[in-house]
């Protein structure tokens, strides 16, 4: 019986040590992966990580019964190096096409994302030598008519994500999700320029933004779709007399994303252009993303964005008011005022009356001259 017992229990050893040793030798490999620097250790972490959500029925689950974690789908997104990708589509975009090739690519282009080229000033697709030029179009005057009945109109067209009050310091980006308006705006640092009160008894950056008593601080936020006109206006009468500029990561804006990347607008690089109209605080926000690294403000040729290197949280500041006779920046509603390269979102945050009234809907689509809203 003795001799019989051990002849079982050879067996039961020997199955025991092989199913142990693939664990051991995972472990081994995974506690080599945990002395990588950070870098390192995504670079190699990113092929398992993509297989573990690409790959149906849970394939590469036993890896994590021995210690191996998969980067989450944010970790995953953010680690894409989407400035160097922004990059690259730029100059893709700066490439001239043959004459042969551009009706064929545009002609794709706009079937994909359905644009109407019979609003633009030169309908010719052979008119547009490379991408950008497609992408930066004018439209015929007409297109577009002002709203000359409401105090602030569209600066571009769009869909409206969300719009209304800004309540304790946060702005909604999309239903659900807030950012702080700190964050967004970045710490208030000139009440000469920004037009902050300098009477506030609040510290709060909202109570500061408010200069006139009985006003409230307003937001509206603006998704330009890569199909939409890509330009965008002054979506009043107003002085800019001051420039935020916050180099940053860029991220897609789509709807979609922004509902599962927390404060994504305060993660991308964006031009903070601020000043003020009749009722006090403006501005007007435009915000990068995924092959959108350049934005451009008509009247500042010193704004360049989308620059290799940048420090994470920085920004830098420019005055109109210092650097231009004391005067600011005059817009009036509906000049030109800016332009993507191909679509993003604008945010603007100002001050009114409380009896201000948005004339809109959420996730309703609009375009550039059609009223926001009015007193």
């Amino acid at each position: 019986m003795m001799c019989q017992s051990n002849t079982l229990q050879g067996p039961d050893l020997h199955t025991g040590k092989w199913l142990q040793f693939p664990q051991l030798a995972l472990r081994r490999r995974l506690g080599q992966l945990s002395c990588m620097s950070r870098p390192a250790l995504k670079l190699r972490s990113w092929p398992l990580t993509i297989l573990y959500y690409l790959l149906p029925f849970g394939a590469l689950k036993p890896l994590t019964r021995v210690g191996w974690r998969p980067m989450s789908r944010v970790s995953l997104y953010k680690s894409v190096p989407t400035r160097l990708l922004s990059r690259a589509w730029g100059r893709l975009n700066q490439v001239e096409l043959p004459t042969w090739l551009r009706k064929p690519v545009y002609s794709l282009y706009i079937w994909t994302f359905g644009v109407n080229m019979k609003e633009a000033a030169v309908e010719d697709l052979h008119h547009y030598r490379n991408l950008s030029e497609f992408f930066r179009r004018k439209l015929k005057p007409q297109s577009r008519p002002v709203c000359c009945y409401h105090s602030v109109i569209s600066p571009s067209d769009g869909k409206i994500l969300n719009f209304g009050q800004v309540k304790n310091c946060e702005v909604e980006q999309v239903k659900g999700v807030t950012y702080s308006l700190e964050s967004f705006l970045g710490p208030c640092t000139s009440t000469e320029d920004m037009q902050f009160s300098q009477t506030s008894s609040c510290s709060s950056l909202q109570n500061q933004l408010v200069t006139k008593e009985g006003n409230e601080l307003y937001h509206c936020v603006i998704y330009l779709a890569p199909g939409d006109y890509h330009c965008f206006h002054s979506p009043t009468d107003w002085r800019v007399s001051h420039r935020r500029h916050f180099p940053g990561s860029l991220m897609s804006v789509n709807p979609g994303v922004a509902r599962w990347i927390k404060e994504l607008f305060c993660h991308n690089e964006r031009v903070v252009l601020s000043g003020d109209w009749k009722h006090g605080f403006f501005s007007l926000t435009a915000v990068g993303a995924t092959n959108v690294g350049s934005i451009r403000i008509y009247f500042d040729r010193d704004l360049r964005t989308n620059s290799p290197c940048y420090s994470k949280g920085s920004y830098n500041d420019f005055s109109f008011i210092t650097n231009n006779n004391k005067e600011g920046i005059p817009m009036r509603k509906g000049e030109h005022l800016g332009e993507f390269n191909l679509g993003s979102t604008i945010v603007l945050i100002f001050e009114a009356p409380k009896d201000f009234n948005f004339h809109l809907k959420p996730g309703q689509k609009i375009r550039f001259g059609e009223a926001l809203g009015s007193l």
